[in-house]
Parts: structure tokens; sequence; C-alpha cells
């Protein structure tokens, strides 16, 4: 008698502990692999500019005295400034908030210099240097 409770008991738990079935496919998983596929999971961060679209681009920069170059901020993380079409300078650039974007230039014993920049209640983008400069920016392309 004992052997036929302890086989029933044997076959009642074989029967419980069924296999989990697999997940089914769901309309997430083509999201996840979109994700997966983004820049971040490339190895490129997506910041965003003080405008709130994202850092990388074209600029047309107007210093206070009215000095204008342009800068293009490279997704590689590197910055390239033109003056008159020619090449004045090029550096790293890390933009650490919409507030506050970073550069240092590609010159030895360079040291990172962050502005601060916001739009005004005109709606002018600003860009403070740390000397207290400020320029204006205007993003192109």
């Amino acid at each position: 008698m004992k052997r036929i409770i302890v086989i029933a008991a044997i076959a009642a738990v074989a029967a419980c502990s069924k296999p989990a079935p697999a997940p089914e496919a769901t309309s997430e998983a083509p999201i996840e692999a979109a994700a997966d596929a983004s820049p971040s999971a490339a190895g490129e961060a997506t910041s965003l500019a003080a405008d709130g679209k994202p850092s990388v681009g074209m600029y047309k920069v107007t210093t206070g005295d009215g000095k204008v170059f342009m800068e293009e901020v490279k997704p590689d993380g590197t910055y390239v400034q033109t003056e008159g079409g020619k090449v004045t300078q090029t550096g790293k650039w890390v933009q650490k908030s919409p507030s506050e974007y970073c550069a240092t230039k590609d010159e030895a014993g360079a040291k990172e210099e962050c502005n601060v920049e916001g739009i005004d209640a005109k709606g002018v983008w600003t860009s403070k240097d740390p000397e207290g400069h400020v320029a204006t920016v205007e993003r192109v392309g």
C-alpha cells in the first residue's frame, strides 16, 4: 500500500512539473531590437543641445565682438571650427547637459573649458564661456 501511495505521489508531482512554455513573440520584441540599434548601443551617446535637438550638427557662432565662425560638432566626439572656409581650431567636445557644452582644444596642455548655454526669453541661443564672454549660436543645415 505504501508503494502505491509513493508511486501515486511521484506521478502527481511529475504531472504538475511541466516545463514552462516558450515565451510567445510579442510586439515588444521589435522595439527591443530597434533600441539595440540606437546610436547609444553603438557607443555614441545621444546628447541634447540647448535647443533640445541632438548636439551633433553645424553651428554658426557670433561672438560678442562680432567675429563669426562655423563649428561642426561631429558624432565621434570631435569638433572643427572654421572661419572663411579655413580650419582655425579642432578638438574634442562633450555635452554634459543641455546647458553645459564643454570642449578641449587639440593643443598641447589644453584643458577642458565649459560654456553655459541656454535659450533666452526672446528665443536667442546664447553661450557664455568661463571668462564671461557671451556668443550667440545658430544651428544651420
